[in-house]
Order: structure tokens, then C-alpha cells, then sequence
């Protein structure tokens, strides 16, 4: 009987723990899976065909759609956002594994008047929905028969847009109680975020997985009868403080995760006085003792293009994300004013320590020369996927196919992608992935974006030169 290997995807963040949990229970064998984990390959004890990757959650179904996992585990919310797009695809989900928290919501603004759906297919009304799950909110959308609706995707934190920037978003929250504290009025419930166990329809077919699946078994409950769950909290539920609103004349964006504290220094030594915004505080909503300025915290990914959309004046962004912006849209209204003195980091290009090249003149060479010993075409992953097109391109390295992720792109060499596109400190985490850089695309660290036509507008003019100056003054 031939060996059949079986791969399994287990996700990073939110599920983590109660998957470790999980697979500690019913005996797998992956004694290395836990919150301390500094690794991402695992291999079973227990069974010696089996084998896992950690990957972000956002990307298992893809990958276990397109068979480079047989099975995977990650919330439901991302398995029905690919299934909306791609509901011929080779994805199958086998059961809940009854653990998660919170569901999908479509929310409005509590200041834009908008208090049921009824009001959103009769009304003509040119709707604007941010979310993190395009093709949830765009089936929402055409569901509900409304008339006219722009769809704009972001990496994250879509509660921050809305009633400015959108009219509704549709999100993440554990209760409507939670997502009241946001100012949010939370309208529908879409999906419960519960774990699933997914597979590849063709390693149903034609591997035995059975030995796996029955380990599985005395967790599996059968799907409910429909996802979408309608039932709202109660007005009495969702009584809460709700941040107020005001339009302002100047806004300005700022960076939430990583680089919210190396900001925040900085804001503090430019003498712009916060609150709400800080090391250890943290709100979508800081306010300034500047009356004219209005403030968002939203993810640097999103920045620039929400910068070119006129949603922000100003915005504290990575020059990597700008280039990754600038490369898709060349001709648009973003602007670099200046470098700011932190979250430096490099923008490389690297590979399996493996493979025998020491630059990307010896990689390009290694393609055209020997395109069996990487397999044509050149599988490149990265987050920055208009920065790695160009770099290839400028190259010359052809053919090549990309594989956009969520982060953690080191993850996927060698099994699943040749050379990856990523940024970098001191490179130590990639030698701990047996990676080794062979280019440097250039060095990003945090820089100062503005809207061109806000700059030149008359009545915004006089007050972003202001904040201009003054946050240079925070530079050393």
C-alpha cells in the first residue's frame, strides 16, 4: 500500500488555545501546539503520516481549498467568506467542533438614524459597507435587494469607519451589548464565529483519513439547520456609553497593534496631547485638545487607500504600505510628507537555506536553467502583493505565480511557496525558519502620508501645516 502523507492547517490567534485544547483531548499527538509555540511545522506522535502547519486563520481555507492541506480547522466566519466567492470550490465542511465566541453582525452608526433592515432595501439611499469580509457584505447586500451599495474592504478594525467614512460595516462582535459600547447599533446576525473542522474534497475521496476523523468523532455536532441567526439583543442589552461624534475640519489616522506605542512616544514628544490614545490605552476614537482635529485609529494596511478616498487628511502609516499602495494606484492623491524616526524595518526577498542561491540573479537563473528543481512556476508569497509583481517583474523572473496571506509568510516555505516577500528587523526569525534572505527591496520605517488635495485645500490648508510642523517637531 503506497505511504499517503496527511496534512493538516491548525490556526494562529483566536483559535489557538481551545484548538490546543482540543487536540490534547482526543489524542492527536501534537504535544508542541500551545500559546508558547515558536514553531510551525508539527508532526503527530501518534500517527506517523500526519503532520500540521500553523497558519493564519484567514488563510486555511484557501489553502486547504486549493489541496495543500487535506484538513484544517478555523472559524466559521472565514470558511463562508471564501464559500460566498467560491461555492464550486474543492472546500468541505465536515462539522462544527462546538467552540467559539461572538458572531458576524451588520451594524449602522447610533448617529445615522438607521435602526432596522427594512429601512435599507426600501430606501435608494447609495450605501457604503466596510468590512473585513467582502464577500459576506456584498451577499448580504444583494440578499436584502438593496438598491445601491459600494462595498470597501479593509484588514480590520471596520467599527472605527462607520457614520463618517460608512454607513454600515459589517463585523466581529461577542454580543450586541459589546458592540453598543462602539456607538454601533448592531442590525443583523449573520454567523456564529464557532471552529470548524474543514477538508479537501479530493483527500476525501482518494485518501484515508478515516484513522483522523475518528479521533474527531465524540467532538463533531452536526451544522445548524441555517447559519444566520436573526435574534438581537434586547434595547435594554444594548444600553451602554457610546462615544459622540462631531465632524471635524482636519482628520488625521492613526496606527493601532504594533506600532500604536512607538506612536504614541512619538505624539508625546511632538507635544500633541491625547486621550485615548496611548501605550496602554486604546481607542478607536482618541480625542486632542485640538477642537478641529478629528482622530481614528485603524490598521497601517489600510491607510493610504483610505487617505486617496478623502476618508483622512493625515495619516502615521509604514512607508511599505504606501509603496504597496502607490504600485496598484500610481496616479493617486497620496502624498509622503516625511520619515518618522521608528518601525524601521527591511522589505525582503528570502528562501529555504536549501535552495542553492545566494541572490536573486542566481534565483533567476536557477528558474530559467532548472525549472524542474523548483517546479515553473516560481510560487512567491507575501502580504505586500503589488510590491512583490513590481520586484518580480523589475527582475525579470518568469514565469512566477503570487500567494497573497495574512502574515506570517514564512510559514509557507518550502512546502507551499518558493521565496516570500516580507518584512524584516534583524532577519533572526527567519533563520529560525531555516530562511535566508537573498535581497533587500528597500527599508521602510513609519512615515507622515497626506491627501494632495487636502493639502491644497483653502479652508484645510493653514491647519494641517500646523500639525504638520508640530509633529516634526517630534522627530530627533
Amino acid at each position: 500500500m503506497k505511504y499517503q502523507s496527511i496534512k493538516l492547517a491548525l490556526p494562529k490567534g483566536r483559535f489557538l488555545s481551545p484548538t490546543a485544547s482540543l487536540l490534547a483531548e482526543i489524542a492527536l499527538g501534537f504535544q508542541d501546539y500551545s500559546d508558547k509555540t515558536k514553531q510551525y511545522r508539527l508532526r503527530s506522535t501518534r500517527f506517523p503520516s500526519l503532520s500540521a502547519k500553523i497558519l493564519q486563520e484567514k488563510d486555511i481555507p484557501i489553502q486547504v481549498a486549493v489541496g495543500n492541506y487535506d484538513l484544517g480547522i478555523c472559524g466559521l466566519d472565514w470558511i463562508e467568506e471564501f464559500l460566498v466567492k467560491y461555492p464550486a470550490g474543492a472546500l468541505v465542511k465536515i462539522s462544527s467542533l462546538n467552540y467559539g465566541e461572538g458572531s458576524v453582525h451588520v451594524v449602522a452608526s447610533a448617529e445615522a438614524g438607521i435602526t432596522s433592515l427594512n429601512e435599507l432595501s426600501t430606501r435608494s439611499n447609495d450605501y457604503r459597507i466596510v468590512s473585513e469580509y467582502p464577500n459576506l457584505a456584498e451577499a448580504f447586500a444583494l440578499n436584502l435587494r438593496m438598491r445601491r451599495f459600494r462595498i470597501f474592504p479593509v484588514w480590520g478594525a471596520a467599527e472605527a469607519y462607520p457614520p463618517e467614512n460608512a454607513d454600515l460595516a459589517v463585523l466581529w462582535g461577542k454580543s450586541g451589548a459589546h458592540i453598543a459600547t462602539q456607538g454601533l447599533i448592531p442590525l443583523e446576525k449573520l454567523l456564529p464565529v464557532t471552529a470548524f473542522l474543514i477538508a479537501n474534497r479530493e483527500s476525501l475521496e482518494n485518501k484515508d483519513l478515516s484513522q483522523i476523523l475518528m479521533c474527531f468523532d465524540s467532538k463533531l455536532i452536526a451544522e445548524p439547520q441555517t447559519p444566520i441567526e436573526n435574534k438581537l439583543d434586547t434595547p435594554e442589552e444594548l444600553k451602554g456609553p457610546r462615544p459622540s461624534w462631531q465632524a471635524k475640519e482636519v482628520n488625521l489616522a492613526l496606527p493601532d497593534g504594533h506600532q500604536q506605542a512607538p506612536t504614541a512616544q512619538f505624539l508625546k514628544r511632538a507635544g500633541l496631547a491625547l486621550q485615548g490614545y496611548s501605550e496602554e490605552a486604546s481607542s478607536r476614537r482618541p480625542t486632542a485638545d485640538l477642537d478641529w482635529l478629528g482622530i481614528k485609529v485603524v490598521r497601517p494596511q489600510d491607510m493610504p487607500l483610505q487617505v486617496a478616498n478623502g476618508n483622512f487628511d493625515l495619516a502615521i502609516t509604514g512607508e511599505d504600505w504606501l509603496r504597496e499602495h502607490l504600485y496598484r494606484f500610481p496616479s493617486s492623491p497620496v502624498k509622503k510628507l516625511f520619515a518618522l524616526d521608528f518601525g524601521t524595518v527591511k522589505i525582503v526577498a528570502a528562501v529555504s537555506q536549501e535552495m542553492p542561491v545566494a541572490d536573486i540573479d542566481e534565483l533567476r537563473s536557477l528558474v530559467q536553467s532548472s525549472p524542474d528543481y523548483i517546479g515553473a512556476p516560481l510560487k512567491v508569497a507575501s502580504e505586500y502583493i503589488n510590491v512583490a509583481d513590481k520586484y518580480l517583474r523589475d527582475n525579470h523572473i518568469n514565469p512566477y505565480k503570487l500567494i497573497p496571506t495574512w502574515g506570517a509568510s514564512e510559514a509557507f516555505l518550502p512546502e507551499d511557496a518558493d521565496m516570500l516577500i516580507d518584512n524584516a528587523q534583524t532577519g533572526k526569525t527567519l533563520q529560525q525558519h531555516k530562511l535566508k534572505i537573498i535581497d533587500v527591496l528597500f527599508r521602510s520605517s513609519a512615515c507622515l502620508i497626506a491627501n494632495k488635495d487636502s493639502l491644497a485645500s483653502s479652508s484645510k490648508k493653514e491647519k494641517m501645516g500646523f500639525l504638520t510642523q508640530k509633529l516634526r517637531a517630534g522627530l530627533r
